[in-house]
């Protein structure tokens, strides 16, 4: 082959090196064959690494599967520490074959990355569901127990019943499903790292609708997290219907007392859910 053509072949199509291609290969003395040969040896490396590091975000699932269970669904929530906007929470039962090139906790992808995972993580799960709690009720209950509210109501929203949730720090007492709370799940187990994904892309496309209803704020660049932006935008407008008014900023720029902070705090018999 000429080099043009192993670079098509070993590395356009990927497909991996027999034996003998490998030894003909490392044999070409030919500068270009020589690069092409580093290049699917690097591959390799890279593919035998990323298999161990899904091999150990799937150490909580290769539990439950050795024990019989296999409809596992993680469970994740993200918008707690934003000023505005709802809480979103997500649960995704995936196929035991999946495994996702890239998939992590959503914090540690940038956002082309968690949309191409999302949409993968649709496509290929077995049901996946999102549930949500409103700022209403985030200064109604407070925000540990909206959270909780939102993650319950992700479950409930599945097509298919699950028998086990993987949970990230936290437990869901109200529903009678076998669990585990995880702490930092979203960088130990796969499966909620996949809700972590799909909630963190879903709340993010929300806030970025949201930015046109309520223009001025920077929604759709912060998403309602406590940014300088976010702050001055703040002191020059006021808040609007999406700011939480249980939140000391928001408070202030309404010039409202403070909220005491136990309000904030889980309730006592939380304790040991992370």
């Amino acid at each position: 082959m000429s080099v043009a053509e192993l670079r098509i072949h070993f590395l356009g199509r990927e497909r991996p090196l027999t034996a003998e291609c490998e030894a003909a290969l490392a044999a070409d003395l030919r500068a270009g064959a020589q690069a092409v040969y580093q290049a699917v040896l690097k591959r390799r490396r890279e593919n035998r690494s990323e298999g161990q590091r899904l091999r150990h975000l799937l150490e909580w699932e290769s539990r439950l599967w050795a024990a019989g269970v296999t409809r596992i669904a993680g469970v994740d929530e993200v918008g707690v520490a934003p000023l505005a906007g709802p809480v979103l929470a997500a649960a995704v039962i995936l196929p035991r074959d999946f495994r996702p090139r890239g998939i992590d906790d959503s914090k540690q992808l940038d956002a082309a990355a968690r949309e191409r995972l999302a949409a993968e993580i649709k496509a290929s799960a077995v049901a996946w569901a999102v549930g949500a709690s409103s700022v209403e009720e985030v200064d109604r209950i407070n925000i540990y127990r909206a959270s909780l509210l939102a993650m319950r109501r992700a479950v409930e929203g599945l097509a298919v019943a699950p028998e086990h949730l993987l949970i990230d720090a936290r437990k869901l007492p109200e529903l009678k499903v076998p669990q585990d709370g995880i702490v930092h799940g979203d960088a130990l187990s796969l499966t909620i790292a996949a809700a972590s994904i799909v909630a963190k892309t879903t709340r993010d496309a929300l806030m970025t609708e949201l930015d046109a209803v309520h223009p001025g704020y920077g929604f759709a660049r912060h998403k309602g997290y406590p940014t300088a932006e976010h702050f001055r935008a703040l002191r020059q407008l006021g808040a609007c219907p999406l700011h939480r008014r249980s939140f000391a900023p928001v408070r202030q720029a309404l010039g409202l007392e403070p909220v005491q902070e136990e309000l904030f705090a889980p309730p006592k018999d939380a304790a040991g859910e992370g």
